[in-house]
């Protein structure tokens, strides 16, 4: 069907075709020298204009963002606009070319390490993904530095028309200006589905393949392609009987997708009348502008690390305040659930990385992080409490703790927002005290003790992302270990069904919000195992809602119970692709 065939990563479904444009930059080559006592405040200088332009090109890029665009992209060109204001990349390089005597180009870079290796020791692989953002704001300021033309703006001429961009990476403001001119997919080396460049490509419907590895190399200019953003294909040179196959299956795609669009509206509700909650994942506006588009029923979890990260002072109780304040306004209404941080202490909030007694650094996802750290420093953790609390006055908030391990862990968090509440009262403010308190099941222990758990939590939401790699203690980002990251493992299958008994026993409600909540290929295999609350990435929401409307639930619950008895994760596998294709 085609000469070649590639492998990566499908972030953005769709089928395109068209003619691969390699966008070939010049490699950044970074050199440290010493800069003379009298041209320093010159070398600032001369770093402090280089961020002005970058500022400067950026603004361009937002205006030219077609008024009419259903979508608010301009919010991706925003934070990276917002970082360039930033001290940590406006501020913090002046300070070391004064104190090291360097050139900008190597302050940028020493400052550049220092941001990402805070994002690198992050469990969490959305807010891990945050990386590419330093990176390309970075790079950015120093083509500037270097005068090395990024060679997109020069392509402004209509050249780009009907292609597929082929890139190691590509920014979301390169995206804009791409889709501005008539790119039909694109696909790139580097990159992962949680990027900001990947979450803009599924808002604007662009197919895009990431992860493919060596792929400048193995193209050629103005070759023709097929990019199947479903299964995360690039097919070269495909043959016309190929070409006709992946044609019908472009017609379908679309129409496909123009079905998905008329049920925004509509309930997610079964064939046999079971209504299913379908809530958003949030952290950042553009989060929120997506989740609309998609009608959300509300906001599952709310992840709060981002207000922590990359500052000397840690928010305020104020700030927190007036963050969340907004989202319940955005929400008009909607429920809207705040995950206590979810971070660890080593190197995300500015601490030196800890050690133990002989000298081997601690492992981050199973140390001191979360409600664990929370707990240990209730400075950090006692004004986020009266900061929600205060908020839950503004429309229908619930709190959700990570990490819950221990009965004692939670009967200690229970005292500290009882404490939150007493602070509050003397100080005249207001708050709803019945405000709903729930937990993460994300750890095995969590979840073979829910019964006892339910007893003191209003609501439970199932994490897969930590479930899974610590039932199976395999890191899901080392690709030495991830073939063993498997959510239908019978193990971790069997912990999400003890959970959801539990909490249908006790009478509270459970949600999932790990990734396995909008993979479409779970959803019937989910529903099945008595799950009725999604949360999860906006993008997601009308492929599950679709196959919620089309599936059988009482039908699903009798079928489903036989994974349990299952012994491995391929053949719950082979289970499942049944059950999907029975419509």
């Amino acid at each position: 069907m085609s000469s070649l065939s590639l492998k990566g990563i499908g972030v953005s479904r769709g089928i395109a075709i068209g003619k691969a444009y390699l966008l070939q930059r010049d490699q950044l080559k970074v050199r440290e020298y010493l800069i003379p006592l009298s041209l320093i405040e010159a070398e600032q200088e001369r770093f402090r204009q280089a961020v002005v332009v970058a500022k400067a090109q950026l603004a361009e890029v937002r205006e030219q963002i077609p008024a009419s665009t259903q979508v608010d992209i301009a919010s991706f060109i925003d934070t990276h606009l917002l970082m360039l204001n930033d001290k940590a990349l406006a501020e913090d390089p002046v300070k070391l070319i004064h104190e090291r005597g360097c050139n900008a180009e190597w302050a940028l870079k020493l400052q550049r390490d220092a941001l990402v290796a805070v994002f690198e020791d992050m469990d969490d692989a959305y807010l891990r993904t945050r990386k590419d953002d330093v990176d390309h704001v970075v790079n950015r300021i120093q083509r500037i530095l270097l005068n090395q033309d990024d060679n997109i703006q020069v392509m402004m001429d209509g050249r780009l028309k009907n292609s597929v961009i082929i890139a190691d990476d590509l920014s979301p403001a390169d995206a804009v200006t791409m889709q501005n001119e008539g790119i039909v997919a694109f696909v790139t080396e580097y990159g992962g589905p949680n990027s900001h460049t990947t979450i803009l490509a599924r808002s604007l419907g662009i197919p895009a393949v990431v992860g493919v590895k060596n792929v400048l190399r193995y193209l050629q200019q103005g070759e023709p392609l097929v990019v199947d953003g479903n299964h995360g294909a690039v097919l070269v040179g495909p043959d016309e009987k190929g070409l006709k196959h992946y044609q019908l299956r472009q017609r379908e795609e679309r129409r496909h997708v123009a079905e998905l669009g008329k049920l925004k509206e509509l309930p997610a509700v079964s064939l046999d009348g079971l209504a299913i909650s379908l809530q958003a994942n949030v952290e950042l506006p553009e989060d929120l502008v997506m989740m609309d588009k998609v009608a959300a029923k509300g906001v599952g979890l709310y992840r709060t690390e981002y207000l922590f990260l990359n500052r000397d002072q840690l928010p305020d109780e104020e700030e927190q305040f007036e963050t969340y304040r907004g989202v319940v306004r955005k929400l008009r209404g909607r429920p809207f659930i705040i995950r206590t941080l979810d971070i660890g202490a080593d190197k995300a909030l500015g601490a030196e990385q800890r050690q133990d007694p002989r000298g081997v650094a601690t492992n981050p996802a199973l140390g001191l992080r979360a409600i664990r750290l929370c707990l240990r420093d209730t400075s950090l953790f006692l004004p986020q409490l009266k900061a929600i609390l205060r908020v839950s006055a503004e429309g229908p908030v619930s709190m959700m703790i990570p990490m819950i391990a221990s009965v004692q862990e939670l009967e200690q968090a229970m005292q500290l927002i009882q404490q939150a509440k007493r602070e509050l009262q003397d100080e005249g403010r207001i708050f709803d005290d019945s405000m709903p308190v729930g937990g993460m099941i994300e750890v095995p222990a969590a979840a073979i003790l829910a019964d006892v758990f339910a007893k003191h939590l209003d609501f439970f939401s199932i994490g897969t992302n930590d479930l899974v790699q610590y039932t199976m203690a395999a890191d899901r980002l080392d690709n030495e270990v991830n073939y063993l990251y498997q959510p239908t493992h019978p193990a971790v299958l069997r912990l999400i069904d003890m959970t959801i008994k539990a909490g249908r026993k006790s009478g509270i409600p459970v949600a999932m919000c790990g990734e396995m909540a909008g993979e479409p290929r779970y959803t019937r295999l989910l529903l099945g195992l008595g799950l009725t609350d999604f949360s999860m990435q906006p993008a997601m929401m009308p492929e599950v809602k679709s196959i919620i409307q089309k599936s059988d639930v009482e039908q699903l619950n009798k079928k489903v119970r036989r994974v349990l008895r299952m012994s491995s994760a391929a053949d719950v596998e082979i289970f499942v692709e049944l059950l999907n294709s029975q419509t």
